[in-house]
């Protein structure tokens, strides 16, 4: 009996608990926009998962109120601005261009100009460093000369 016990207590060890969202919707229409759309908008707690994916209490808070925003009708846009107003364009996988946000957006785009600038000014130097001037070609040529007479 205690084996048993211990094995139990063991297992539960590995057991993790998920929050199940109870929620009714007017539709199953309702229901798949609905979480499609948490999963478009990131769980401010987490940072890095939606929040649909998320575990942390404001996420199954934010999804609730996500869901029942759908339920009452209200668009897309309406939500995703309401979520914006509250947490910034950081709630948004992909915020709005604005004077906020250029750098943002423009920063792999600049990324990508200096490696190709540093690309082509480094293969330039180097091919100038490789031609040889009008004596060194003399040099060669008498070289490989000499050597095609040992031969």
């Amino acid at each position: 009996m205690r084996f048993i016990l211990l094995l139990i207590l063991g297992f539960s060890c590995f057991v993790q608990a998920e929050i199940v969202d109870t929620f009714q919707f007017n539709s199953p229409e309702a229901q798949q926009r609905a979480i499609a759309l948490a999963k478009t908008l990131r769980c401010p707690q987490c940072q890095n998962q939606n929040l649909v994916e998320s575990n942390a209490a404001v996420a199954y808070d934010l999804r609730l109120e996500v869901y029942q925003m759908v339920n009452q009708g209200k668009s897309n846009d309406e939500i995703v601005q309401t979520m914006t107003e509250r947490f910034g364009d950081f709630v948004r996988y992909d915020p709005p261009l604005t004077t906020k946000t250029y750098f943002l957006w423009l920063l792999p785009l600049l990324a990508l100009l200096i490696a190709i600038f540093s690309s082509i000014f480094y293969l330039r130097k180097r091919k100038k460093n490789t031609l040889l001037n009008a004596e060194e070609q003399q040099q060669l040529k008498a070289f490989l000369d000499q050597q095609e007479q040992h031969e």
